[in-house]
C-alpha cells in the first residue's frame, strides 16, 4: 500500500485546516491545549459548529447525513482536528450508537434518533458496564422483563450500570439488558434505549483520581421503556454491542490525540532544564521519548492499513484490539512523561486552576497544572473499552487461533 496521500487527499487536508483556522474558536482551542476543563456547553458549541459544516458524523453514510468521506478523508480530520486543539467529539451518540442504528435499527428508528444527535436534541451515554460486568460484559445482571398493557408494550428495567462517562450531562443511555436469564450469557442480552428522565432512573456521581466528575452510577428502578426502543432483535444484543466496540476500540487509539500531545511534550521537554540543559538532551529522558516516538510512528501506519482495508470493504476485527491496545499504551506513556517532565511543580495538584477565570497562585509552568491530571486521568485507558487483557484474548484468538 502507498502511505502517501493523494493530490486530492493533501487538497482535503488544506481544506480542513483552513475550516479549523476560521471556524475552531480560540477560547476552545486554548482550553484544549492546556488540559483546562471543558464545559458542557464548550462540548455542544463545537458540536453545532461542525454539524453546520455537515462534518459532524463523518462515518456516516451520505443518506444519514454523513459527509461521504473515504476512511482516509475521516483521517485526516481527526488527525488535523487533533493538531489543532479542537475538543474531542462526545462519542456515544455520534461514533457509537449512531453505527448501531444504522446498521441494526429500524428506519422509524433512524428517522428518529439520527437526526436528534445531529442537531444536539440528544445527549447520549453508554449503559454497558455493571458492578462484576466490565470486561466480562457478558455478565450483565440488570434485567428487562417485556409486558403489555393498556398503554402498550413495554419494558420493565431493574439494575445497576457504572462508569457512565458525562451521564450526568445526557437524557438518553443506550444500554444492554438481560432479557432471557435462561439462555447462555451472550444470547439473552438486549440493545435497549432508555429515556434518563423516565421515573426510576437515578444517575449517582463517582469522582475520579483526578477530582474530576466525569463518570456516574445509574440506578435503574421499575423503569418502563416502550418496545419500540428495542434495537435489533430481542436477545440477539450482543451483535449489536460487538458492532459498537469497534468503533469504540478504535477511536480510543486517539492516533492524532498522540501525535498532538508528543509535539506538546517535545515543547515541554526542550523548555524545562535539567542540569543547566534542555530536559530533552538528559540521556535518560530523550531515550523514552524516542522510544515512544517510534511506536507511534508504527502504530500511524498500523492505522492506515485498518483504513485501506475497511475502505476495501472490510470490517475492523482483532485491528481494532490492536490499535486499542498499542494507542491507550502509547497516550500512558506520553502522560507520564508530561508529568515527569513538570518535576515537583507536577505535585500540588490544584483542580481548580483547570477552570476558567482562575486567578489563584499557580505552581511551575502553565503545563505543570494539568499534568498530574491528564496522567491519572489516562490510567483508564487501558480498562474501558474493553480492558487491554481482554483485547489480547481477542488477537490471541482471531489472529493466532489459540
Amino acid at each position: 500500500m502507498d502511505l502517501n496521500f493523494t493530490p486530492k487527499e493533501e487538497a482535503f487536508r488544506s481544506e480542513v485546516r483552513a475550516f479549523l483556522a476560521d471556524q475552531l474558536p480560540a477560547r476552545l482551542s486554548d482550553k484544549v491545549a492546556n488540559g483546562k476543563h471543558l464545559s458542557k456547553a464548550d462540548m455542544q458549541e463545537w458540536h453545532a459548529i461542525l454539524n453546520a459544516r455537515g462534518w459532524l458524523a463523518n462515518h456516516w453514510p451520505e443518506q444519514y447525513g454523513g459527509p461521504g468521506w473515504t476512511p482516509i478523508e475521516k483521517f485526516i480530520f481527526e488527525h488535523e482536528c487533533a493538531l489543532a486543539h479542537a475538543p474531542r467529539i462526545v462519542p456515544f451518540g455520534l461514533n457509537m450508537l449512531g453505527p448501531v442504528l444504522i446498521k441494526y435499527g429500524n428506519e422509524a428508528q433512524k428517522r428518529h434518533w439520527l437526526p436528534r444527535i445531529l442537531n444536539g436534541a440528544d445527549w447520549w451515554c453508554q449503559g454497558y458496564s455493571e458492578p462484576g460486568a466490565g470486561s466480562d460484559l457478558a455478565a450483565v445482571k440488570t434485567t428487562a422483563v417485556r409486558g403489555q398493557d393498556a398503554q402498550g408494550e413495554h419494558y420493565v428495567v431493574n439494575g445497576q450500570k457504572t462508569w457512565t462517562t458525562l451521564g450526568q450531562h445526557a437524557n438518553m443511555i443506550f444500554c444492554l439488558v438481560r432479557t432471557d436469564r435462561e439462555a447462555k450469557k451472550q444470547a439473552g442480552i438486549s440493545f435497549l434505549l432508555i429515556d434518563m428522565k423516565t421515573p426510576g432512573v437515578e444517575v449517582r456521581p463517582i469522582i475520579t483520581l483526578d477530582g474530576e466528575h466525569e463518570v456516574n452510577e445509574v440506578f435503574f428502578t421499575d423503569v418502563r421503556v416502550p418496545a419500540e426502543n428495542l434495537v435489533g432483535e430481542e436477545n440477539q444484543g450482543w451483535t449489536c454491542a460487538k458492532y459498537l466496540l469497534t468503533y469504540e476500540r478504535t477511536n480510543i487509539a486517539g492516533v492524532g490525540y498522540s501525535v498532538a500531545a508528543l509535539a506538546r511534550l517535545k515543547r515541554i521537554a526542550a523548555q524545562q532544564m535539567r542540569n543547566g540543559r534542555p530536559l530533552a538532551e538528559d540521556p535518560s529522558f530523550a531515550a523514552r521519548l524516542a522510544r515512544v516516538e517510534i511506536d507511534l510512528e508504527n502504530m500511524k501506519t498500523t492505522n492506515l492499513r485498518v483504513i485501506a482495508a475497511v475502505a476495501g470493504g472490510g470490517v475492523p476485527g482483532a485491528e481494532s484490539s490492536m490499535l486499542k491496545i498499542c494507542g491507550t499504551e502509547i497516550r500512558q506513556e506520553i502522560t507520564s512523561l508530561t508529568r515527569r517532565a513538570m518535576g515537583p511543580y507536577a505535585r500540588p495538584f490544584i483542580e481548580e486552576a483547570l477552570d476558567d477565570g482562575y486567578t489563584g497562585m499557580r505552581v511551575g509552568p502553565e503545563a505543570a497544572a494539568s499534568a498530574a491530571m491528564q496522567y491519572f486521568n489516562n490510567r483508564k485507558l487501558s480498562i474501558f473499552g474493553g480492558s487491554n487483557e481482554i483485547q489480547k484474548n481477542i488477537i490471541s484468538k482471531m489472529i493466532l487461533g489459540l
